[in-house]
């Protein structure tokens, strides 16, 4: 990705005495006292994030591009009425450089973390900060414990969710439903019934794509991970993760075998074979061409549509919740997303923490569109999008049992290498399914 450009703001004044006016009214007269529009009736919802002094703050994550300028965007306000800078960097190097970073002394304020399990590692070597009184008073107030439990190590809390990202949904074409006959299905045997419907025209069933360059397989293990969750619940599943249970367990040998009669049926699929050579970003795209029936992922692949595609419950291309197993046992629900840390404890990085863990910024977010949050006070009116709405409806569904996607939690041996390769080889007919998880298990650091 192309590093990202900062915005700047551009001046046009008459005269040296025009612009002494100026940076009067805007309190930039060479003091260092609040600035006068902190005082704006605007200004009243941050009045308790206000400091007397000019502060800045550093943020360094890994959002880039527009993503990153809706971001700064977010927070214009807040800097406008708090006399708090936010300094912010997005970096494509985050995991390499955030370590290099803090063990060199020089680490960020704010750091925004994609695994809890990088974040746990600062957190362990004693480099980041547990969280404050009032940060930690907007985490009870607007996250579930499911989510706080990522944050914290050795029983003290040193995150607070940001973003979030739903896995668990199943793309389809409305259009092709309504031609077939077909209903959404709110049932794992529902689902199945629907896959053989599909099969019988002809239709591929079910389509998908693990091709990710140096990150092929991981959308695999996402398969994986969902069906754990429903075949065995969340229990097995965090024991699983967590690696309590080995990873060949026989309950996770079972899961893999539910996700194989899917993933690896030739009925449903053809030959699996190909989807080892089919891009993440091209797995689902025959879902709107009517030559495929369902396809598997996250809200974030909407943005995998070609433009002018209409993403709605009457449009080309929309999803529904995947289905649990066993609803007795809750609405399973994979998720993702980042989470905001700090090195510091200063006044206003605490101030800039709490903001950030509002629901007043996270609606200010919402607003600027292709965002989400498990923020149980976003109001979803301000969300933009059919799929986000829909998202954020399943996180704050009061049945939804919610766990991180497990190979960000693994350590990286497994996660982010072993899990990766091990389901290309499984889809690929290198190894079945005992093989490729004794593998994986052997691959776990003693």
């Amino acid at each position: 990705m192309a590093v990202l450009s900062r915005r700047r703001r551009a001046f046009a004044l008459a005269g040296v005495a025009a612009l002494a006016l100026a940076a009067a009214a805007c309190g930039d007269s060479g003091s260092d006292t609040g600035s006068t529009s902190a005082d704006k009736p605007e200004c009243a919802p941050y009045a308790q994030y206000k400091v007397d002094k000019k502060k800045t703050v550093s943020i360094y994550a890994t959002i880039r591009d527009a993503e990153a300028d809706k971001l700064t965007s977010s927070w214009k306000q807040f800097e406008e009425c708090t006399n708090i800078k936010i300094e912010y960097e997005g970096s494509g190097e985050f995991e390499t450089q955030i370590k290099v970073r803090a063990d060199g002394g020089q680490p960020p304020d704010i750091a925004v973390f994609p695994q809890p399990g990088l974040l746990a590692s600062f957190a362990t070597k004693g480099q980041l900060k547990e969280l404050p009184a009032p940060v930690k008073a907007n985490l009870d107030k607007n996250w579930s414990k499911d989510w706080a439990k990522y944050a914290t190590v050795n029983g003290k809390i040193y995150g607070v969710p940001l973003g979030a990202n739903v896995k668990s949904l199943v793309w389809y074409s409305p259009q092709l439903f309504k031609e077939k006959g077909y209903k959404v299905p709110t049932t794992w045997d529902e689902m199945i019934k629907l896959s053989d419907d599909i099969a019988a025209t002809g239709i591929k069933a079910w389509c998908a794509g693990i091709e990710s360059g140096d990150a092929t397989g991981w959308p695999a293990t996402d398969w994986i991970e969902d069906i754990v969750l429903r075949d065995q619940g969340p229990d097995v599943y965090d024991q699983w993760v967590n690696h309590t249970i080995p990873f060949n367990d026989p309950r996770i040998v079972s899961a893999a075998e539910r996700t194989a009669s899917i993933l690896k049926n030739p009925k449903y699929v053809g030959n699996p074979k190909t989807i080892v050579t089919t891009s993440f970003q091209e797995g689902g795209l025959p879902v709107k061409d009517k030559k495929c029936g369902l396809h598997r992922q996250a809200n974030f692949y909407s943005n995998q549509w070609a433009k002018g595609t209409n993403v709605a419950e009457d449009g080309d291309v929309f999803a529904f919740y995947f289905p649990a197993v066993d609803p007795a046992k809750g609405k399973p629900v994979l998720v993702a997303g980042e989470f905001v840390s700090a090195f510091s404890d200063r006044d206003e990085v605490v101030k800039v923490q709490t903001y950030l863990a509002s629901a007043e910024w996270a609606n200010s977010k919402a607003k600027l569109g292709d965002w989400i949050s498990a923020n149980k006070n976003l109001d979803v009116s301000l969300v933009t999008g059919s799929i986000d709405k829909l998202s954020v409806k399943i996180l704050q569904d009061p049945a939804t049992v919610a766990r991180f996607d497990g190979s960000d939690l693994m350590p990286a041996a497994v996660g982010s290498k072993s899990f990766w390769t091990g389901m290309t080889d499984w889809i690929n007919g290198t190894k079945d399914t005992k093989a490729t998880l004794d593998y994986i298990e052997s691959t776990w650091p003693k």
